[in-house]
């Protein structure tokens, strides 16, 4: 859908992830196992995968200022569950924060993890709200607002933007 270059850092992942539900058609690559590979799930993953990615587009609509397009688990509950680990290199005193994988029963996998770790980076970097969902009902596909004042809606002006432009147009005229 997007012509945009990929979201920075951490972000890629989240932004890939959300983008691999076509909303108009309906395609999922999650359904193929090149896909599944990338994200590091097995069928069973499947549908917690696609609850995660349901309630990371509802956030991205959030932050381009739309309402979820329905009802999901709230990404806060998800990523409460997330095993996240700081390490610390001993050599230059740098620290990160990784996924670690749970153990535990109920453990859903380290895409959770992934995606956790990728927030928090992006938390401290600033750039966790410029991650968006496109505003046409038909598309939503994530992209990474680059414009400098941070209000872009859609993810491409030469497709979304401009069909929602002729929608208004025609709707004057009309």
């Amino acid at each position: 859908m997007s012509g945009r270059s990929p979201a920075p850092g951490g972000l890629a992942l989240i932004e890939s992830l959300v983008n691999t539900l076509d909303v108009e058609t309906g395609t999922d690559t999650l359904d193929t196992a090149d896909a599944r590979e990338r994200f590091g799930l097995a069928e069973d993953d499947l549908p917690y995968a696609r609850e995660l990615r349901e309630s990371l587009r509802a956030t991205l609509l959030a932050h381009a200022g739309h309402p979820p397009h329905h009802a999901v688990t709230p990404l806060g509950d998800l990523l409460a569950a997330a095993p996240l680990l700081v390490t610390v290199d001993a050599r230059d005193g740098t620290a990160r924060l990784v996924p670690r994988r749970a153990t535990a029963p109920g453990d859903e996998g380290p895409l959770l993890s992934r995606v956790a770790a990728a927030v928090a980076e992006a938390l401290v970097a600033g750039t966790w709200t410029r991650l968006k969902a496109c505003e046409a009902v038909t598309c939503h596909w994530a992209y990474y607002d680059r414009s400098p004042a941070g209000r872009s809606r859609w993810c491409s002006m030469q497709v979304c933007g401009a069909r929602a432009k002729m929608r208004r147009y025609r709707a004057k005229e009309g």
